[in-house]
C-alpha cells in the first residue's frame, strides 16, 4: 500500500486565525481520505492534513483557496509520500 500525504498551509489575515480556523476545519473533500487532521501554530497558520491510499501520482482532492480576504498569501501545498516508520 502506498500513503501519500498532502499538506495545505495558510497563514490568516490579522484577526482572523479563528475564523479560518473554522473554515478549514469543516471544507468538505469529494471523497474522503484515510486520514484528516488539522493544526494550528503561531502567526494565526492553519495545517490540514489528508492521507490516501494512493499511488504518488494520483489525482487527489485539496482544499480551494479561502477568500482572498482570509489570508494573507496563497495557501502553501506539498505532497508526500511515506516509508514507513
Amino acid at each position: 500500500m502506498t500513503v501519500v500525504t498532502l499538506m495545505w498551509e495558510a497563514r490568516a489575515a490579522e484577526g482572523r486565525g479563528a475564523e479560518l480556523l473554522e473554515w478549514a476545519r469543516t471544507r468538505p473533500l469529494p471523497a474522503e481520505p484515510v486520514r484528516r487532521e488539522t493544526f494550528t501554530a503561531p502567526g494565526d497558520r492553519v495545517l490540514v492534513l489528508t492521507w490516501w491510499d494512493a499511488p504518488y501520482e494520483a489525482d487527489l482532492p485539496e482544499l480551494p483557496e479561502p477568500a482572498p480576504e482570509l489570508v494573507t498569501r496563497p495557501v502553501h501545498r506539498w505532497r508526500f509520500e511515506s516509508h514507513g516508520a
